[in-house]
């Protein structure tokens, strides 16, 4: 018998993750996102255009797998543009960003020939849709206090970490009910450790954070608190369940294994991705 025996796997319990790595990586990106907000929210809107661009690196590699090729270069460059125009000029400008991102990249596919031509094509303009404009809303939310400043008394920092914080208490919410009570799943052939237990879990605590954030962070009335945690518990879900398919039916578990614990930034963006343009819709006529 060898004298040396091979470590046993890690147990990741229920959940099916690393907790301890997940849990580090969850308070270095938070603190990223918070420093970045406290100082100068300019400066935040570099981390928002990394992280765009990471995400669109993620989805060229995993569509890859399926001899799906993204133009890499021209989605990057129009993402950046999309994010940083939604900051400086509003959502008019954000729309024409996106119109002309899209034209490009089916220009720029021209110069492959015909083949895949429309399969690609087709996955280019998915990929700008659901990363880079969903993303530039992050960047509309952050303008509502101006394009200047920081700190806790601006209106735009109170919208984005009242946006991440909802979207937070969804996640908690539904990953501390689904591990203790989790027994009916809510979309078997999707995600199997998503329950109906773990949505409920999910509805609890978005509701009481969406009342207590809009109440005492934003100074709103507690119905839209009450609108924002139901919003954000249906498009986190959904988002969540969106990129599951994705996954699935690219073959794949996680988009990368960019951040340890988690897998790639997408697993972490998709309902962020997903909560962030209605959430923006409903403060910027309801309170700001």
């Amino acid at each position: 018998m060898s004298s040396t025996q091979s470590a046993p796997p890690r147990n990741h319990g229920r959940a099916g993750r690393d907790l301890p790595a997940a849990f580090a990586s969850a308070f270095v990106l938070l603190a990223a996102v918070a420093l970045g907000l406290a100082f100068e929210k300019t400066a935040f809107m570099l981390v928002v255009v990394a992280a765009v661009l990471v995400a669109v690196w993620e989805l060229q590699r995993a569509f890859a797998t399926r001899g799906i090729d993204l133009p890499e270069q021209p989605m990057m460059l129009g993402g950046a543009v999309m994010v940083l125009v939604a900051y400086f000029w509003g959502a008019p400008a954000l729309v024409t960003a996106t119109a002309v991102t899209c034209l490009a990249i089916m220009l720029w596919l021209l110069r492959r020939g015909i083949d895949g031509y429309v399969m690609n094509a087709t996955a280019a303009v998915f990929s700008v849709i659901y990363v880079p404009f969903l993303g530039s809303f992050v960047a509309l939310m952050l303008a509502e206090g101006g394009t200047t400043g920081g700190g806790l008394d601006d209106a735009g920092v109170k919208g984005i970490l009242t946006f991440i914080l909802v979207t937070v208490a969804s996640d908690t919410g539904g990953y501390a009910a689904g591990v203790l009570f989790g027994k009916h799943p809510m979309a078997p052939v999707i995600s199997p450790k998503k329950s109906w237990e773990g949505f409920a879990g999910s509805l609890v605590f978005t509701i009481v954070a969406g009342v207590l954030l809009v109440v005492h962070l934003l100074e709103g009335d507690w119905w839209v608190g009450v609108a924002l945690g139901l919003i954000a518990v249906v498009m986190a879900t959904l988002g969540d369940l969106c990129e599951s398919v994705i996954k699935r039916d690219l073959g794949i578990k996680d988009m990368s294994q960019v951040i340890p614990g988690h897998g790639g930034l997408m697993d972490r963006l998709d309902s962020l991705l997903a909560t962030i343009a209605p959430v923006w819709l409903l403060l910027h006529y309801a309170v700001f």
